[in-house]
């Protein structure tokens, strides 16, 4: 298992608007490579998928990326902006690490588990050097998981207007506080690029 990784203190980017949130998607999958591994946290509605599908987007994947909640991992294939193969594996950890632990099991030993019974424990460990593992709902396997990644959390604050519409449903209206949280020194080395509008240029 990963020795802990201190993380550096976050860079905070603020998207009023899906297509902001998008392009910081974009944005990250510039500065992203083979190896990464990117964990996603927020609460429902906060734009996570969208986030996700920037990604894809900066990753020229042409499939959907879409909620992997049915399936828990996706594997979507596009490239890197050099033109090199890249594996994009979105992964969705909501229903991983459940309460129903086995006699003496800690949290820990139950995801790594599961992590194993889907085939993603040698992945998310030690992932190829064309893979890039997305994961949504990731911060509660942090300990788990590799100790080089991007943190990321989007918070959608209460008083954001027009946060509900008429059903009381969450709504794409509202601007996201996105909470980038570089751990080991590899995501600390291209942390800044993300603050700069035309990073996905370079």
């Amino acid at each position: 298992m990963p020795q802990p990784t201190t993380p550096t203190t976050p860079i905070t980017i603020e998207a009023p608007t899906a297509a902001a949130m998008h392009q910081l998607g974009i944005r990250i999958a510039a500065q992203a490579h083979g190896g990464d591994v990117i964990l996603l946290s927020g609460p429902l509605g906060a734009g996570k998928t969208t986030l996700a599908q920037g990604i894809g987007t900066g990753l020229n994947v042409n499939e959907p990326v879409v909620s992997p909640t049915f399936t828990i991992a996706r594997e979507l294939h596009g490239q890197f902006s050099d033109g090199t193969p890249a594996t994009l594996i979105h992964v969705d950890a909501y229903r991983l690490g459940g309460n129903a632990y086995a006699p003496g099991e800690d949290s820990v030993d139950r995801l790594l588990d599961e992590l194993e019974s889907i085939g993603l424990d040698e992945e998310l460990e030690n992932p190829g050097d064309n893979t890039i593992i997305l994961m949504e709902w990731g911060e509660q396997m942090a300990a788990a998981l590799a100790d080089q990644r991007l943190d990321i959390h989007i918070d959608r604050p209460i008083s954001t207007p027009n946060r509900h519409d008429t059903t009381g449903e969450l709504t794409s209206d509202g601007t996201r506080t996105v909470s980038l949280i570089p751990v080991g020194d590899s995501w600390r080395q291209r942390i800044n690029q993300l603050t700069r509008p035309d990073s996905s240029e370079e």
